[in-house]
């Protein structure tokens, strides 16, 4: 495993060792001493999958209360993966990375506490897959608008199939400061 660094420093790309031949390929998908070594968690409590077609765009999502770290990839397809920072006092707050995870290159993204988190997907479907610090607390999810103009994601091109739940977040100066989480 290689571990990268980010624009958000929190934020960390996982690369795999991938092991190839003509049958396919091998790869550790979770070693958790070696994300010991590398300063990540590995209690995750809870793993999660979903598939979704072309143009599919959850979030941007997050748990107050009961926050997740999250530990994100695709197995099948690829998609345009977004972290935001929402964490009051932080350097970075209100600056979101993008990422491109695919099942070429297989790599995983560590998405710390006090993030909102969403994804657009690319190919024509998807499975996406993500182990989480937290168990999941439906009375506990809150987000942020996915077009908030003022971060301006840079999400692909075309029209965006989004749930009405997503479509109805707030923008971010929108959010009342209690309901964010704290650096």
């Amino acid at each position: 495993m290689k571990l990268e660094e980010t624009i958000i420093p929190d934020l960390k790309i996982i690369k795999p060792k991938i092991n190839g031949d003509n049958r396919g390929y091998f790869l550790e998908s979770f070693k958790s001493p070696e994300f010991e070594l590398n300063g990540l968690p590995t209690n995750f409590v809870q793993q999660n999958q979903s598939k979704s077609k072309k143009n599919i765009l959850r979030g941007l999502h997050y748990q107050l209360n009961y926050p997740q770290g999250k530990l994100v990839w695709v197995s099948l397809g690829s998609v345009l993966d977004i972290a935001l920072d929402i964490r009051i006092g932080s350097p970075t707050f209100g600056k979101y990375a993008s990422f491109m995870l695919d099942d070429k290159d297989h790599q995983r993204l560590y998405i710390p506490k006090g993030f909102a988190h969403g994804f657009c997907v690319l190919s024509q479907e998807a499975i996406f897959q993500y182990m989480c610090t937290e168990v999941y607390h439906p009375e506990d999810e809150y987000g942020v608008l996915w077009n908030d103009p003022e971060i301006s994601i840079n999400w692909p091109n075309g029209e965006k199939i989004v749930s009405d739940r997503d479509t109805k977040w707030p923008n971010l100066n929108e959010i009342d400061p209690k309901k964010l989480p704290k650096y």
